[in-house]
C-alpha cells in the first residue's frame, strides 16, 4: 500500500449512498454550449450539476493506478453518476505493479490518459520523460481552491502543476482496544516519553506484548517500516530537519536521523515489546501489514502503528470506535498538544489533453468529486471542500478535521518524496536488513550512498 497500494480485503466501513452533487468544477465555462463538447448532458434528473464539464456519448477516457478491488469498486461508484451524465465511459485498470509499468507504458509509447500516482517523487521521475501534460487551467483553479499550497507543491515539478492531489491519509495512527486499556488502566499517552512508559508498564504487566509489527508487502517488502522512521524525525527532530533529509540537504545518515531510529528500534527491536501474536522480533520483516494489527483484537498486543487506511483492513465485523472493539490515537509528540502529522495521498497526471480526459480530470480535482468518494467509506481527503461528515466514520472525520486544520503540520510521506530508488527502493530494504538484525548507522549508511 504506501498508502496507496490497495489490496483486495474486506473493507471494514460500510458504504453509504453517494451524494447528489450540486457544484459546478474550477473555471469550467458556466454556458454547457461553451463547455468542452458542446452541448448540455444528456442524462436524466441530477445532471444539471455536471452541465459544465459538457457532453461525449461514446467517449472512452482510461484511468490506471495502483488501487485494487475491493476500493477499486468503490472508485468507479465515485464517478458512476458523472459518466451517466457526461457520456464519458471512465476505464480503470488498477495494477500492483504500477511503479515499474507505468514507465514501461510511457517508454512503450501507450500511455493511459490519465494515470495516479502514489507518490510525488514518482510522478515527478514521469514528468522529466515529458510524457505528462501540465494540469490544464480548471484543475489548476480546483488545486488552488481547495488544496493548500504544500499540498499543491507536492504535484508540481519546476514551477508547474502536473498533478492535482485526489485522495489522503494520515500516517501514524496507533490502534488499540479500548475495553482492554479500560480494564488495565492504560491511558492514552500525550508524548512520546509517555508512550515510552506505557510501554514498559504494559510489557511488565505480562498481559500481553505491547506492539505487534509487519513490515511485508510482497514486492513492498519494508515501506511500513519506514512510516515508523518518518514518523520519529518529523517528531523528535521538527519539520525542518524532516525537509532536509527527504530532499538530501543533510546525508540520509545525519546524526538527528540516527536518532530518531534507534527510539523507534527501543520499541519494536526489543524482544520484550514485539511482535504480539506472531513470535519474536524476526518475524516483523516477513509478516503481512494488512493483518500485522489483528492481535490488538484478539488481546495478544496492545498496540499497532499504521494509517488511517487501516481502518478498512480490521477483521470483518471489527467496530471503529471509542467505545468499540478498535480505535486510534495519532502518536504523540515530544511535547504535550504538538500537532504534527505525516500523511499521504494520490496524485492525477495527464498523458492526454482531449476535452473528455480535461473533463475527468477536472472532475476529479473537484470539491465534487472528493465528497462522492470520501461518502462511499473507507477513505478520506485534504480536500477543503470535503465535508468531514461524510467521512465513513468517527475516526476517518477527526482524521479529515486534522488535515484541514490550519495549525496542523503535515508533512507528506519522506519516502514518497525521494528519488524512487531510494524511497521505493533502499530505503525498504534497508528497513528489512534493520529490522532483522543489522544497526541502525549501517543500514542508513547503504541508503546514504545509493542516493542518485
Amino acid at each position: 500500500m504506501k498508502h496507496a497500494r490497495r489490496i483486495a480485503v474486506p473493507i471494514g466501513i460500510a458504504g453509504v449512498a453517494a451524494l447528489a452533487l450540486t457544484g459546478c468544477v474550477g473555471d469550467a465555462p458556466a454556458d454547457p454550449s461553451a463547455a468542452p463538447g458542446g452541448s448540455a448532458p444528456a442524462g436524466g434528473e441530477g445532471c444539471e450539476a455536471y452541465a459544465d464539464y459538457g457532453t461525449f456519448e461514446g467517449a472512452e477516457v482510461d484511468v490506471y493506478g495502483t488501487i485494487l478491488d475491493p476500493e477499486a469498486a468503490l472508485l468507479n461508484e465515485s464517478w458512476a453518476e458523472f459518466e451517466e451524465c457526461t457520456g464519458i465511459d471512465v476505464v480503470y485498470e488498477g495494477s500492483a505493479e504500477f511503479e515499474a509499468q507505468i514507465n514501461v507504458r510511457v517508454q512503450g509509447g501507450n500511455p493511459p490518459d490519465l494515470a495516479i500516482f502514489p507518490q510525488p517523487g514518482l510522478l515527478a521521475s514521469v514528468v522529466e520523460s515529458g510524457s505528462v501534460l501540465p494540469a490544464p487551467e480548471p484543475v489548476v483553479a480546483n488545486a488552488q481552491e481547495y488544496w493548500t499550497e504544500d499540498w499543491q507543491n507536492y504535484g508540481t515539478v519546476d514551477g508547474t502543476l502536473y498533478g492535482a492531489p485526489l485522495m489522503a491519509s494520515i500516517k501514524g495512527f496507533v490502534w488499540y482496544s479500548p475495553s482492554v486499556w479500560e480494564e488495565n488502566g492504560w491511558e492514552v499517552p500525550t508524548t512520546l516519553d509517555e508512550l515510552d512508559e506505557l510501554t514498559a508498564t504494559i510489557a511488565e504487566s505480562g498481559a500481553m506484548k505491547p506492539w505487534c509489527v509487519g513490515f511485508g508487502s510482497g514486492e513492498a517488502t519494508g515501506w511500513p517500516g519506514t512510516d515508523w522512521i518518518e514518523d520519529y524525525v518529523l517528531r523528535t527532530a521538527g519539520p525542518d530537519v524532516y525537509d532536509q533529509w527527504i530532499s538530501h540537504e543533510i546525508p540520509f545518515d545525519d546524526p538527528a536521523i540516527v536518532e530518531a531510529m534507534d527510539r523507534v528500534g527501543e520499541l519494536i527491536k526489543n524482544p520484550d515489546y514485539v511482535n504480539g501474536g506472531f513470535g519474536d522480533v524476526t518475524t516483523i520483516a516477513t509478516q503481512d501489514f494488512g493483518e500485522a494489527g489483528w492481535p490488538v483484537t484478539e488481546g495478544e498486543c496492545a498496540m499497532h502503528h499504521q494509517a488511517s487506511f487501516y481502518e478498512g483492513l480490521w477483521p470483518e465485523g471489527t467496530t471503529v470506535a471509542e467505545d468499540g472493539d478498535v480505535w486510534g490515537f495519532i502518536l504523540p509528540g515530544t511535547e504535550a498538544g504538538e500537532a504534527a502529522v505525516t500523511g499521504g495521498g494520490e496524485f492525477v497526471g495527464a498523458f492526454s489533453d482531449s476535452e473528455e480526459v480535461v473533463a475527468v480530470q477536472s472532475y476529479l480535482s473537484s470539491a465534487e468529486w472528493a465528497n462522492s468518494r470520501v461518502s462511499l467509506g473507507g477513505v478520506i481527503s485534504a480536500n477543503s471542500g470535503l465535508d468531514p461528515a461524510n467521512a465513513g466514520s468517527p475516526l476517518l472525520q477527526s482524521a479529515v478535521e486534522t488535515l484541514q486544520d490550519p495549525e496542523t503540520t503535515f508533512r507528506f510521506d519522506g519516502s514518497d518524496l525521494m528519488p524512487g530508488a531510494v524511497g521505493a527502493g533502499t530505503f525498504w530494504t534497508a528497513m528489512v536488513d534493520w529490522i532483522s538484525g543489522e544497526d541502525t548507522e549501517t543500514v542508513l549508511g547503504q541508503v546514504e550512498s545509493s542516493w542518485p
